[in-house]
Protein backbone atom coordinates (compact mmCIF):
# COMPACT_ATOMS: atom_id res chain seq x y z
CA UNK A 1 0.00 0.00 0.00
CA UNK A 2 1.33 3.44 -0.92
CA UNK A 3 1.79 6.19 1.66
CA UNK A 4 2.08 9.97 1.43
CA UNK A 5 4.98 11.61 3.23
CA UNK A 6 6.80 14.93 3.37
CA UNK A 7 10.37 14.45 2.18
CA UNK A 8 13.39 16.41 1.05
CA UNK A 9 14.80 15.40 -2.32
CA UNK A 10 17.99 14.05 -0.74
CA UNK A 11 15.95 12.02 1.74
CA UNK A 12 13.81 10.58 -1.05
CA UNK A 13 16.95 9.34 -2.78
CA UNK A 14 17.82 7.23 0.26
CA UNK A 15 14.29 5.83 0.51
CA UNK A 16 14.36 4.92 -3.18
CA UNK A 17 17.77 3.30 -2.84
CA UNK A 18 16.61 1.17 0.08
CA UNK A 19 13.50 0.12 -1.84
CA UNK A 20 15.76 -0.90 -4.75
CA UNK A 21 17.84 -3.10 -2.44
CA UNK A 22 20.79 -0.83 -1.60
CA UNK A 23 22.55 -2.26 1.45
CA UNK A 24 25.93 -0.50 1.33
CA UNK A 25 26.79 3.18 1.21
CA UNK A 26 30.26 4.69 1.32
CA UNK A 27 30.72 8.43 1.12
CA UNK A 28 32.24 11.62 2.40
CA UNK A 29 30.11 14.59 3.49
CA UNK A 30 29.92 17.46 1.01
CA UNK A 31 27.29 20.18 0.55
CA UNK A 32 24.63 20.00 -0.89
CA UNK A 33 24.50 16.17 -0.83
CA UNK A 34 25.32 15.64 2.85
CA UNK A 35 21.74 14.75 3.85
CA UNK A 36 21.99 11.63 1.69
CA UNK A 37 24.92 10.34 3.73
CA UNK A 38 23.25 11.36 6.99
CA UNK A 39 20.01 9.60 6.13
CA UNK A 40 21.83 6.50 4.87
CA UNK A 41 23.77 6.30 8.13
CA UNK A 42 20.48 6.22 10.05
CA UNK A 43 18.45 3.95 7.77
CA UNK A 44 20.90 1.30 6.62
CA UNK A 45 21.59 -0.29 10.05
CA UNK A 46 17.82 -0.81 10.40
CA UNK A 47 17.78 -2.77 7.11
CA UNK A 48 20.74 -5.06 7.83
CA UNK A 49 22.88 -2.76 5.69
CA UNK A 50 26.18 -0.99 6.19
CA UNK A 51 27.19 2.67 6.10
CA UNK A 52 30.79 3.80 6.16
CA UNK A 53 32.24 7.30 6.02
CA UNK A 54 35.49 7.06 4.10
CA UNK A 55 38.46 9.39 4.31
CA UNK A 56 37.71 10.99 0.93
CA UNK A 57 35.68 10.67 -2.26
CA UNK A 58 38.27 8.53 -4.04
CA UNK A 59 38.18 5.82 -1.39
CA UNK A 60 34.39 6.10 -1.18
CA UNK A 61 34.06 5.14 -4.83
CA UNK A 62 36.56 2.31 -4.39
CA UNK A 63 34.63 0.92 -1.42
CA UNK A 64 31.38 1.00 -3.40
CA UNK A 65 33.04 -0.94 -6.23
CA UNK A 66 34.37 -3.55 -3.81
CA UNK A 67 31.02 -4.04 -2.09
CA UNK A 68 29.19 -4.32 -5.40
CA UNK A 69 31.69 -6.85 -6.75
CA UNK A 70 30.87 -8.97 -3.69
CA UNK A 71 27.17 -8.86 -4.67
CA UNK A 72 25.81 -6.02 -2.53
CA UNK A 73 23.86 -3.22 -4.19
CA UNK A 74 25.91 -0.11 -3.44
CA UNK A 75 25.68 3.66 -3.73
CA UNK A 76 27.64 6.81 -3.02
CA UNK A 77 26.68 10.48 -3.11
CA UNK A 78 28.70 13.64 -3.65
CA UNK A 79 28.76 17.14 -5.11
CA UNK A 80 31.06 19.31 -7.21
CA UNK A 81 34.74 18.61 -6.41
CA UNK A 82 33.85 15.20 -4.98
CA UNK A 83 32.37 14.12 -8.30
CA UNK A 84 35.64 15.09 -9.97
CA UNK A 85 37.60 12.94 -7.53
CA UNK A 86 35.44 9.90 -8.20
CA UNK A 87 36.00 9.89 -11.96
CA UNK A 88 38.97 7.51 -12.19
CA UNK A 89 37.18 4.83 -10.20
CA UNK A 90 33.96 5.39 -12.16
CA UNK A 91 35.99 4.51 -15.25
CA UNK A 92 37.26 1.41 -13.46
CA UNK A 93 33.69 0.33 -12.74
CA UNK A 94 32.74 0.91 -16.40
CA UNK A 95 35.49 -1.33 -17.72
CA UNK A 96 35.19 -4.03 -15.06
CA UNK A 97 31.38 -3.92 -15.43
CA UNK A 98 30.57 -3.52 -11.76
CA UNK A 99 27.12 -2.02 -11.15
CA UNK A 100 26.77 0.92 -8.74
CA UNK A 101 24.89 4.21 -8.39
CA UNK A 102 26.58 7.61 -8.01
CA UNK A 103 24.45 10.55 -6.89
CA UNK A 104 25.80 13.98 -7.82
CA UNK A 105 23.88 16.88 -6.28
CA UNK A 106 25.32 19.65 -8.44
CA UNK A 107 26.47 22.96 -6.98
CA UNK A 108 28.11 26.09 -8.37
CA UNK A 109 31.75 25.88 -9.42
CA UNK A 110 34.49 25.67 -10.59
CA UNK A 111 36.57 24.43 -7.64
CA UNK A 112 34.91 25.05 -4.28
CA UNK A 113 32.62 27.60 -5.94
CA UNK A 114 29.39 28.39 -4.10
CA UNK A 115 28.75 25.23 -2.06
CA UNK A 116 25.13 26.03 -1.16
CA UNK A 117 24.03 27.47 -4.51
CA UNK A 118 22.39 25.64 -7.43
CA UNK A 119 24.08 24.76 -10.69
CA UNK A 120 23.91 22.23 -13.50
CA UNK A 121 27.54 22.58 -14.48
CA UNK A 122 28.38 18.87 -14.19
CA UNK A 123 26.26 17.87 -17.18
CA UNK A 124 29.18 17.28 -19.54
CA UNK A 125 31.33 15.85 -16.74
CA UNK A 126 28.70 13.17 -16.17
CA UNK A 127 29.27 12.00 -19.74
CA UNK A 128 32.95 12.70 -20.31
CA UNK A 129 34.42 12.96 -16.81
CA UNK A 130 36.42 9.76 -16.97
CA UNK A 131 38.91 9.26 -19.79
CA UNK A 132 38.56 7.00 -22.79
CA UNK A 133 35.49 5.75 -24.63
CA UNK A 134 33.00 4.43 -22.14
CA UNK A 135 29.24 3.99 -21.70
CA UNK A 136 27.23 6.30 -19.45
CA UNK A 137 23.68 6.31 -18.16
CA UNK A 138 22.61 9.44 -16.26
CA UNK A 139 19.14 10.31 -14.98
CA UNK A 140 17.95 13.68 -13.68
CA UNK A 141 14.90 14.18 -11.41
CA UNK A 142 12.82 17.36 -11.34
CA UNK A 143 10.70 16.55 -8.27
CA UNK A 144 11.01 14.86 -4.90
CA UNK A 145 8.84 12.04 -6.17
CA UNK A 146 11.24 11.46 -9.05
CA UNK A 147 14.17 11.43 -6.62
CA UNK A 148 12.58 8.25 -5.30
CA UNK A 149 11.46 6.64 -8.55
CA UNK A 150 14.58 7.51 -10.55
CA UNK A 151 16.84 6.19 -7.79
CA UNK A 152 15.02 2.88 -8.07
CA UNK A 153 15.39 3.03 -11.85
CA UNK A 154 19.08 3.92 -11.54
CA UNK A 155 19.69 0.73 -9.56
CA UNK A 156 17.63 -1.35 -11.98
CA UNK A 157 19.51 -0.06 -15.03
CA UNK A 158 22.84 -0.44 -13.27
CA UNK A 159 22.18 -4.07 -12.42
CA UNK A 160 20.65 -4.94 -15.81
CA UNK A 161 23.51 -3.48 -17.83
CA UNK A 162 26.28 -3.97 -15.25
CA UNK A 163 27.44 -0.37 -15.39
CA UNK A 164 27.67 2.68 -13.13
CA UNK A 165 24.57 4.88 -13.31
CA UNK A 166 24.67 8.55 -12.33
CA UNK A 167 21.73 10.27 -10.67
CA UNK A 168 22.45 13.82 -11.79
CA UNK A 169 20.57 16.03 -9.36
CA UNK A 170 20.97 19.70 -8.48
CA UNK A 171 20.72 21.72 -5.29
CA UNK A 172 17.25 22.94 -6.26
CA UNK A 173 15.79 19.44 -6.08
CA UNK A 174 18.13 18.04 -3.43
CA UNK A 175 16.94 20.57 -0.85
CA UNK A 176 13.34 20.86 -2.01
CA UNK A 177 10.65 19.53 0.34
CA UNK A 178 7.26 18.44 -0.92
CA UNK A 179 4.64 15.81 -0.35
CA UNK A 180 5.25 12.61 -2.26
CA UNK A 181 3.32 9.38 -2.70
CA UNK A 182 5.67 6.48 -2.05
CA UNK A 183 4.61 3.26 -3.77
CA UNK A 184 4.11 0.04 -1.88
CA UNK A 185 6.42 -2.92 -2.23
CA UNK A 186 8.41 -2.91 -5.46
CA UNK A 187 10.29 -5.72 -7.18
CA UNK A 188 13.80 -4.45 -7.91
CA UNK A 189 15.87 -5.77 -10.79
CA UNK A 190 18.74 -8.14 -10.09
CA UNK A 191 21.99 -8.46 -12.00
CA UNK A 192 22.32 -11.36 -14.42
CA UNK A 193 24.14 -14.48 -13.20
CA UNK A 194 24.77 -17.34 -15.62
CA UNK A 195 25.29 -20.94 -14.54
CA UNK A 196 26.62 -22.00 -17.93
CA UNK A 197 29.95 -23.84 -17.43
CA UNK A 198 31.62 -21.65 -20.05
CA UNK A 199 30.52 -18.54 -18.15
CA UNK A 200 31.78 -19.96 -14.86
CA UNK A 201 35.20 -20.67 -16.38
CA UNK A 202 35.30 -17.33 -18.21
CA UNK A 203 33.53 -14.67 -16.12
CA UNK A 204 33.47 -12.10 -18.95
CA UNK A 205 32.10 -14.55 -21.50
CA UNK A 206 28.92 -13.28 -23.16
CA UNK A 207 26.35 -15.96 -24.06
CA UNK A 208 24.62 -15.79 -27.44
CA UNK A 209 22.03 -13.02 -27.48
CA UNK A 210 23.26 -11.37 -24.27
CA UNK A 211 24.82 -7.94 -23.79
CA UNK A 212 26.45 -8.24 -20.40
CA UNK A 213 28.44 -10.90 -18.53
CA UNK A 214 26.66 -12.90 -15.83
CA UNK A 215 29.40 -13.15 -13.23
CA UNK A 216 28.58 -14.52 -9.81
CA UNK A 217 29.37 -12.20 -6.89
CA UNK A 218 33.09 -12.38 -6.20
CA UNK A 219 33.88 -15.05 -3.65
CA UNK A 220 30.57 -16.87 -3.82
CA UNK A 221 32.03 -20.09 -5.12
CA UNK A 222 33.98 -18.45 -7.93
CA UNK A 223 37.18 -16.42 -7.98
CA UNK A 224 38.20 -14.37 -10.99
CA UNK A 225 40.48 -11.50 -11.89
CA UNK A 226 39.09 -7.96 -11.77
CA UNK A 227 41.17 -5.25 -13.41
CA UNK A 228 40.95 -1.78 -14.87
CA UNK A 229 43.09 -2.93 -17.78
CA UNK A 230 41.71 -4.18 -21.09
CA UNK A 231 41.04 -7.83 -20.33
CA UNK A 232 40.11 -11.10 -21.96
CA UNK A 233 37.11 -13.28 -21.11
CA UNK A 234 38.90 -14.64 -18.04
CA UNK A 235 39.42 -11.11 -16.72
CA UNK A 236 43.18 -11.06 -17.20
CA UNK A 237 44.97 -8.12 -18.87
CA UNK A 238 45.77 -8.37 -22.56
CA UNK A 239 47.52 -6.14 -25.10
CA UNK A 240 45.54 -7.62 -27.98
CA UNK A 241 44.19 -4.86 -30.23
CA UNK A 242 41.35 -7.10 -31.34
CA UNK A 243 40.39 -7.93 -27.76
CA UNK A 244 40.43 -4.21 -26.93
CA UNK A 245 38.22 -3.39 -29.90
CA UNK A 246 35.70 -6.13 -29.05
CA UNK A 247 35.53 -5.22 -25.37
CA UNK A 248 35.15 -1.45 -25.72
CA UNK A 249 32.73 -1.81 -28.64
CA UNK A 250 30.57 -4.16 -26.58
CA UNK A 251 30.61 -1.78 -23.60
CA UNK A 252 29.37 1.02 -25.83
CA UNK A 253 26.88 -1.15 -27.70
CA UNK A 254 25.19 -2.50 -24.59
CA UNK A 255 23.98 1.06 -23.95
CA UNK A 256 23.63 2.37 -27.51
CA UNK A 257 21.78 -0.70 -28.80
CA UNK A 258 19.33 -0.53 -25.88
CA UNK A 259 18.55 3.17 -26.29
CA UNK A 260 14.78 2.62 -26.32
CA UNK A 261 14.89 0.73 -23.03
CA UNK A 262 17.05 3.33 -21.31
CA UNK A 263 15.95 6.75 -22.59
CA UNK A 264 12.85 8.46 -21.21
CA UNK A 265 11.60 12.04 -21.65
CA UNK A 266 8.77 14.27 -20.49
CA UNK A 267 6.77 16.37 -22.96
CA UNK A 268 4.44 19.11 -21.76
CA UNK A 269 2.11 20.91 -24.18
CA UNK A 270 4.25 20.07 -27.21
CA UNK A 271 1.40 18.99 -29.51
CA UNK A 272 0.90 22.40 -31.13
CA UNK A 273 3.95 24.27 -29.79
CA UNK A 274 5.91 26.59 -32.05
CA UNK A 275 8.42 27.43 -29.29
CA UNK A 276 9.98 24.51 -27.43
CA UNK A 277 11.78 24.95 -24.11
CA UNK A 278 14.39 22.26 -23.42
CA UNK A 279 15.73 21.85 -19.90
CA UNK A 280 16.43 19.23 -17.24
CA UNK A 281 16.39 18.72 -13.48
CA UNK A 282 15.25 21.52 -11.21
CA UNK A 283 15.16 24.04 -14.05
CA UNK A 284 12.08 22.29 -15.45
CA UNK A 285 9.92 23.55 -12.59
CA UNK A 286 10.39 27.17 -13.60
CA UNK A 287 10.14 26.25 -17.29
CA UNK A 288 6.79 24.51 -16.83
CA UNK A 289 5.35 27.61 -15.15
CA UNK A 290 6.75 29.74 -17.99
CA UNK A 291 4.96 27.51 -20.52
CA UNK A 292 1.65 28.04 -18.71
CA UNK A 293 2.18 31.82 -18.57
CA UNK A 294 3.16 31.90 -22.25
CA UNK A 295 0.01 30.01 -23.20
CA UNK A 296 -2.05 32.49 -21.19
CA UNK A 297 -0.41 35.29 -23.22
CA UNK A 298 -1.23 33.58 -26.51
CA UNK A 299 2.23 32.13 -27.16
CA UNK A 300 2.23 28.44 -28.06
CA UNK A 301 5.12 27.20 -25.92
CA UNK A 302 5.91 23.64 -24.87
CA UNK A 303 8.41 21.82 -22.68
CA UNK A 304 10.76 18.98 -23.58
CA UNK A 305 12.60 17.52 -20.58
CA UNK A 306 15.19 14.76 -20.90
CA UNK A 307 14.67 12.48 -17.90
CA UNK A 308 17.50 10.32 -19.16
CA UNK A 309 20.09 13.01 -19.82
CA UNK A 310 22.70 10.48 -21.05
CA UNK A 311 22.31 8.95 -23.54
CA UNK A 312 20.91 12.25 -24.82
CA UNK A 313 17.38 11.73 -26.25
CA UNK A 314 18.29 12.99 -29.69
CA UNK A 315 15.77 10.85 -31.60
CA UNK A 316 12.83 12.33 -29.71
CA UNK A 317 14.14 15.90 -29.94
CA UNK A 318 14.95 15.56 -33.64
CA UNK A 319 11.37 14.48 -34.31
CA UNK A 320 10.01 17.53 -32.44
CA UNK A 321 12.41 19.92 -34.17
CA UNK A 322 10.59 19.34 -37.43
CA UNK A 323 7.34 20.65 -35.93
CA UNK A 324 8.46 23.77 -34.03
CA UNK A 325 9.88 27.11 -35.17
CA UNK A 326 12.43 27.60 -32.42
CA UNK A 327 14.02 25.85 -29.44
CA UNK A 328 15.14 27.63 -26.28
CA UNK A 329 17.51 25.65 -24.06
CA UNK A 330 17.40 26.75 -20.42
CA UNK A 331 19.97 25.49 -17.90
CA UNK A 332 22.00 26.59 -14.90
CA UNK A 333 25.34 26.61 -16.72
CA UNK A 334 26.93 28.29 -19.74
CA UNK A 335 25.27 26.13 -22.37
CA UNK A 336 26.32 22.50 -21.90
CA UNK A 337 23.09 20.77 -22.90
CA UNK A 338 22.50 23.54 -25.47
CA UNK A 339 25.38 22.08 -27.50
CA UNK A 340 23.70 18.67 -27.52
CA UNK A 341 20.42 20.29 -28.57
CA UNK A 342 22.09 22.01 -31.53
CA UNK A 343 23.77 18.76 -32.53
CA UNK A 344 20.51 16.80 -32.35
CA UNK A 345 18.41 19.41 -34.18
CA UNK A 346 20.86 19.62 -37.11
CA UNK A 347 19.67 23.05 -38.19
CA UNK A 348 16.01 22.11 -38.67
CA UNK A 349 14.85 25.08 -36.59
CA UNK A 350 16.24 28.15 -34.82
CA UNK A 351 17.93 27.61 -31.45
CA UNK A 352 18.57 29.97 -28.52
CA UNK A 353 19.97 29.69 -25.01
CA UNK A 354 19.22 31.09 -21.55
CA UNK A 355 21.55 30.26 -18.68
CA UNK A 356 22.89 31.42 -15.33
CA UNK A 357 26.31 30.85 -13.74
CA UNK A 358 26.05 33.14 -10.69
CA UNK A 359 24.44 30.74 -8.23
CA UNK A 360 20.97 32.29 -8.49
CA UNK A 361 17.86 30.55 -9.82
CA UNK A 362 16.35 31.14 -13.26
CA UNK A 363 12.78 32.36 -12.78
CA UNK A 364 9.65 31.66 -14.85
CA UNK A 365 9.50 35.37 -15.76
CA UNK A 366 13.05 35.28 -17.19
CA UNK A 367 12.19 32.23 -19.28
CA UNK A 368 8.96 33.83 -20.47
CA UNK A 369 10.79 37.00 -21.51
CA UNK A 370 13.33 34.91 -23.47
CA UNK A 371 10.47 33.12 -25.23
CA UNK A 372 8.77 36.42 -26.11
CA UNK A 373 12.04 38.02 -27.21
CA UNK A 374 12.70 35.19 -29.62
CA UNK A 375 9.18 35.56 -30.98
CA UNK A 376 9.58 39.32 -31.50
CA UNK A 377 12.89 38.84 -33.30
CA UNK A 378 11.47 36.06 -35.45
CA UNK A 379 14.03 33.62 -34.07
Amino acid sequence: MSKRVLLQGNEAVVEGALAAGMRFFAGYPITPSTEIAEQASLRLPLCDGHFIQMEDEISSMAAVIGASAAGVKSMTATSGPGFSLKQENIGYACLSEIPCVIVDVQRSGPSTGLPTSPSQGDYMQARWGTHGDHPVIALSPSSVGECYTLTVRAFDLSEKYRTPVILLMDEIIGHLREGVELPGKITPAERPVYEDPECLRHPYHIPEGAWVPGMKPFGQGEFYNVTGLIHDEEGFPTNSNEAARRLVRRLLDKIEKNYDDIVTVEEFMTEDADTLIVCFGGTARAAKEAVLEARAAGVRAGLFRPVTVWPFPEKELFALSGRVKRILTVEHNDGQMAREVERAVRGRCETAFLGKIDGSVITPREILEAVKEGRRNGK
